[in-house]
């Protein structure tokens, strides 16, 4: 689940690089307020602390009730980082996982 979940957001964050309408932003920051406190709660079940409070701090990043506006450009880049860390996280698990069966 937590795979997926990354996959999902990954693509929801990338996509925000495009011309969207405004409400699909708003949708992908709750999506990703969600994602990022599921992330973080399945971090401290494995006792990652440091995966924890990067996701919980994501989690407060992206809330929509609170906006922390940094422009478009900051965003864009933010997005980008975050997206491409998700997608990178998940790779490099399933390494992890695939080195530990051999």
């Amino acid at each position: 689940m937590e795979k997926s979940t990354k996959i999902i957001l990954a693509i929801l964050l990338l996509l925000c690089l495009l011309e969207m309408p405004y409400g699909y932003y708003q949708f992908v920051r709750f999506t990703a307020m969600v994602s990022f406190a599921y992330l973080g709660y399945k971090a401290k079940e494995q006792n990652r602390k440091n995966e924890m409070f990067l996701y919980i701090a994501l989690a407060i990043l992206f809330q929509p009730f609170m906006k922390i506006a940094l422009g478009r450009t900051i965003w864009n880049i933010v997005d980008a980082i975050t997206g491409i860390g998700l997608l990178i996280s998940v790779i490099k698990g399933t390494k992890i996982k695939l080195n530990r069966k051999s």
